[in-house]
């Protein structure tokens, strides 16, 4: 499969991302700059983490209208696959790609530690291996990851099965201690409604390998490329 990884002007996980994919994960991975309007063939266009563009007016905001972006959405139209991660979660919901929007944390600061997210369904590209209510420990770190839904966004997401994941306790209890950036109804990640679009908060290529003590984010990528190939 072939992996396109865009780079924006303050991006500093894009290199992260493409050694998961890369050298763990060992798929053919092409660096996409945000000015491109190419996506050179790619089976999937992922939008890393990092501070793109520095986030002086909302995280994403800015990125959203970089030229790469248009391509990523007639890609994501057409059925294509896209993932976006901590701020490549932010873009998406800048771009309308994903429900929802990213706001500062409750707690006003910076927070980067490890925590531990739900998965809520498989019915999804990136959670097709993971089984509903299995517990990984991921790390964040972000100051605006809060994510938001009003009531009826939230009900229709709920209702189409569009969470994928929610911050938890240890055990998997969605306790309010556990929900770090105080994000509506603890949700850490989510899919569009053609379920080819993903964003989550957390960074699961910052615990996909073993040098690192944590290989919890590994079973994102063994699932993406898993259903990937199944469908090809």
């Amino acid at each position: 499969m072939k992996f396109g990884v865009v780079i924006f002007p303050g991006s500093n996980c894009d290199h992260d991302m493409i050694y998961v994919l890369r050298n763990i994960m060992g798929q053919e991975v092409v660096e996409l700059w945000h000015k491109d309007h190419d996506l050179q063939g790619c089976d999937m266009v992922v939008l890393p983490g990092g501070f793109s563009f520095g986030d002086y007016l909302r995280s994403g905001a800015i990125a959203r209208f970089s030229p790469i972006m248009t391509e990523v959405i007639a890609h994501a139209d057409r059925g294509g696959y896209v993932f976006g991660v901590c701020n490549g979660f932010q873009v998406l919901c800048e771009a309308g790609l994903v429900p929802g929007a990213l706001l500062h944390n409750g707690t006003q600061k910076f927070i980067c530690r490890n925590v531990n997210i739900r998965c809520e369904t498989s019915r999804s590209l990136i959670t097709s291996a993971i089984e509903p209510g299995q517990v990984l420990t991921i790390p964040i770190a972000h100051g605006e990851g809060r994510f938001y839904a009003d009531s009826s966004t939230l009900a229709e997401m709920q209702s189409n099965d569009q969470v994928l994941f929610r911050y938890c306790d240890p055990t998997g209890k969605l306790d309010d201690a556990a929900n770090p950036n105080g994000a509506t109804g603890h949700i850490a990640g989510v899919c569009n409604k053609g379920r080819n679009v993903f964003g989550m908060m957390p960074h699961p290529e910052r615990a996909s390998d073993l040098e690192l003590g944590n290989t919890d984010g590994r079973i994102i990528f063994e699932s993406m490329l898993g259903a990937l190939l199944e469908r090809s």
